[in-house]
């Protein structure tokens, strides 16, 4: 099978820091994408998929999207897919990008999809989530979280990543001692996972 490995990026991110893990997940003969947010972020630079009034709400991810931080999100979804290349897809994305991909699998793309990367990150809809991972087929997932994860806790990953393990969805579980990142030591066994999705 060939087809296109979507990575995501994070909060702050661009497509071009993406793109030296992306070029070392892809799978042989699959294309890569890395699309782009055009949120500018106001204090740090880099992009975004959505913001939050984070001098107002200090939580962080921890609270639900208010409506003006959600309707950035879908907004987010809706332009990443026009952009998407045609053909069997793997998606995946780091922290608001692994958020992005995971919102995917509640629109019509979700039956390009055939495997998702979620790496530091958490659901922003998880009843949108556990509704669309009951009512489609479990494709593969390899979720990576840090232990000393102090933006996104692994405590908000473990509960994203449930969600597809109660819906008896394939889930490849990489966990590591560091924070919010990915962990190099762990490279191999986060290729070997994508690579079987291929």
């Amino acid at each position: 099978m060939k087809g296109t490995l979507v990575m995501l990026h994070g909060m702050t991110g661009t497509s071009n820091k993406m793109l030296p893990l992306a070029n070392k997940l892809v799978p042989s003969n699959w294309e890569l994408f890395c699309p782009e947010a055009i949120i500018p972020h106001p204090t740090r630079g880099g992009f975004a998929w959505w913001l939050r009034d984070e001098f107002n709400d200090p939580s962080g991810p921890l609270n639900p999207l208010d409506e003006k931080s959600m309707e950035q999100a879908r907004d987010s979804v809706t332009r990443v897919i026009e952009e998407i290349p045609e053909g069997p897809l793997i998606i995946g994305g780091f922290s608001q990008g692994g958020a992005i991909a995971s919102l995917m699998l509640e629109r019509s793309i979700q039956d390009r999809i055939v495997g998702l990367i979620l790496i530091g990150t958490k659901t922003i809809n998880p009843d949108g989530l556990i509704s669309a991972v009951s009512k489609i087929w479990p494709r593969p997932v390899v979720w990576m979280h840090g232990e000393k994860d102090h933006l996104v806790p692994i405590s908000v990953g473990e509960e994203h990543v449930r969600i597809f393990e109660d819906a008896f969805w394939p889930v490849t579980r990489i966990k590591h001692h560091k924070g919010h990142m990915v962990d190099i030591s762990k490279m191999d066994e986060l290729v070997q996972a994508i690579r079987s999705m291929a």
